[in-house]
């Protein structure tokens, strides 16, 4: 038997994101953040995205603010706002990903700071 959720998973350097459902001007994700990992300093010209924290202790930065989340809360990130999700824990994170906006593919993602050199 296939595991569905294969056919819709990326790996990553800092983990993993799982595609969950998409239509017209949305995408719903997974990200599971991998102990010690981060994703790149970057910003999107078409989609704001709002994050809600499922599993572990994220560190969210959005624009000027970084700070600390647990399990239940959830951050808005504005269209072209810079923001980066940060795991500095010994256990996974995982967050929820709604995407809204008017092109939701995977190149617009203007990459400020990346520890993957991407």
């Amino acid at each position: 038997m296939v595991d569905m959720t294969d056919l819709f998973t990326e790996h990553k350097p800092w983990g993993y994101y799982t595609i969950l459902d998409e239509g017209n001007g949305y995408k719903v994700k997974k990200l599971v953040v991998k102990p010690g990992s981060r994703l790149s300093l970057q910003t999107h010209l078409h989609r704001s995205e709002f994050w809600t924290i499922a599993e572990g202790n994220p560190i969210i930065v959005c624009g000027d603010i970084r700070k600390k989340y647990s399990v239940g809360d959830y951050v808005l990130i504005p269209k072209e706002a810079q923001h980066r999700l940060e795991n500095d824990t010994d256990s996974q994170v995982t967050v929820i990903e709604i995407q809204n906006g008017s092109y939701l593919g995977e190149d617009d993602i203007i990459r400020i700071e990346d520890d993957y050199i991407r």
